[in-house]
């Protein structure tokens, strides 16, 4: 004979992605020091003044700017070894790595500036 009665649902299901997605606070309610809003748990919406902050709140440096200009240099090398192959040796490749790390690195700097001082102007008429 079939079964009439049903076993207890689980409290969450999977979606399409393969992510739990859970059903929500089933158990007591939470004690006003429990309850807050999701800006002071320092999240990805947050904005608490103890956390880490925006990181283009943080003037440009020649220093970040050199690192994203050797992985800028890097990927030249790399695409020019294997876009131009057999039509040039290694050296000549090579020669390509400084000449992208002396215009990029200013560039990329001068870039950020502007970018930072254009926010800062932004942030200043709100």
């Amino acid at each position: 004979m079939a079964r009439t009665t049903r076993n207890r649902r689980s409290k969450h299901r999977g979606n399409a992605a393969g992510m739990i997605e859970s059903r929500g606070r089933t158990g007591r309610k939470p004690s006003s020091t429990e309850k807050g809003s999701s800006s002071s748990r320092g999240g990805r919406g947050g904005g608490s003044p103890k956390g880490r902050g925006n990181r283009f709140d943080k003037p440009p440096t020649w220093k970040g700017s050199l690192i994203r200009a050797v992985i800028a240099a890097a990927i030249v090398y790399g695409l020019s070894t294997f876009l131009l192959g057999k039509h040039t040796n290694a050296t000549s490749n090579l020669l390509l790595v400084p000449i992208v790390l002396a215009l990029y690195t200013p560039m990329i700097f001068y870039t950020d500036q502007y970018m930072y001082r254009r926010r800062l102007r932004k942030q200043s008429t709100r």
